[in-house]
């Protein structure tokens, strides 16, 4: 089978979406999978400021040949308005980072991000069962991870945000879907966790540092970034210099690909897979 990608007037239109986008992977990857699934489509980045956003991304999704969207930060909360139906993750949520078009035009949208976290740490042979965690971040990846670990039966969630109203909110919707859940803000103390997750935009620049004080480091203790990065982020440093086992930004979007290919086109999974 011939997998080169071919575009022509037929090719249907995906498109990532978000500022920046020159670090993301997905134009490569999900065209690629397109080939090998024999689907006529390519997948772009599209950078939208949150200034253009109101204009930009309806016309977007007005083009008669686009079947489905991407969402990375800082869109992800944003982008669930334009959706008509959500799945259950980006209802919990308020987020999504997919959107695809049905056959009546209308789009819907789901959250991705936390299912590939979890899918890429259990690749990695880590159990999560139990895990007391530190969480940076309570935007749309912080939320979907969030949701993700209570799903994966962790002990409990400390979040850490500068904006309090965010945090308070993504706290009260957890404890809405997960009535039991052990889920607050985070205090000063930074001890005590076994786990500790970077979901916020810190690392994507090169000369970031961390997202903050992450407490004591150890082969005991799990780190996670959602940050795709070349070279390895300030908390992966960490994680390395302390012996700690980590998972980063490939592995999460790598858990997520086949969960979203389906999400796109049924058909895509199976036919990869007989490719």
């Amino acid at each position: 089978m011939n997998n080169a990608i071919r575009v022509n007037g037929a090719t249907r239109l995906y498109a990532i979406v978000g500022d920046p986008v020159v670090q993301v992977r997905s134009p490569e990857v999900y065209c690629e999978r397109f080939a090998q699934a024999g689907i006529n489509a390519v997948l772009v980045a599209a950078q939208v400021s949150p200034a253009n956003f109101d204009v930009a991304v309806p016309g977007l999704m007005a083009l008669g040949n686009l079947d489905g969207l991407l969402v990375t930060a800082p869109f992800k909360a944003r982008m669930a308005s334009l959706a008509q139906r959500l799945g259950s993750a980006a209802a919990c949520i308020g987020a999504v980072n997919a959107l695809r078009r049905e056959s009546d035009g209308s789009w819907s949208g789901d959250m991705f991000d936390g299912a590939g976290f979890v899918r890429g740490i259990e690749r990695k042979g880590r159990r999560l069962q139990g895990r007391r965690v530190l969480l940076f971040g309570a935007g749309g990846a912080g939320s979907a991870i969030a949701c993700a670990l209570l799903v994966a039966g962790v002990a409990s969630i400390r979040i850490v945000n500068p904006e309090a109203e965010k945090t308070e909110a993504l706290v009260a919707a957890l404890r809405r879907t997960f009535a039991q859940a052990d889920v607050q803000a985070a205090g000063d103390d930074r001890s005590g966790f076994d786990m500790v997750v970077n979901a916020s935009p810190v690392g994507m620049k090169p000369d970031d540092g961390l997202p903050g004080p992450l407490g004591p480091l150890s082969p005991e203790v799990l780190v996670g970034d959602v940050v795709v990065s070349e070279a390895p982020t300030a908390i992966i440093r960490e994680a390395v210099a302390h012996g700690s086992p980590w998972v980063n930004g490939h592995d999460m979007h790598s858990g997520q690909i086949e969960a979203i290919m389906a999400f796109f086109h049924p058909d895509a999974q199976r036919a990869a897979s007989a490719a």
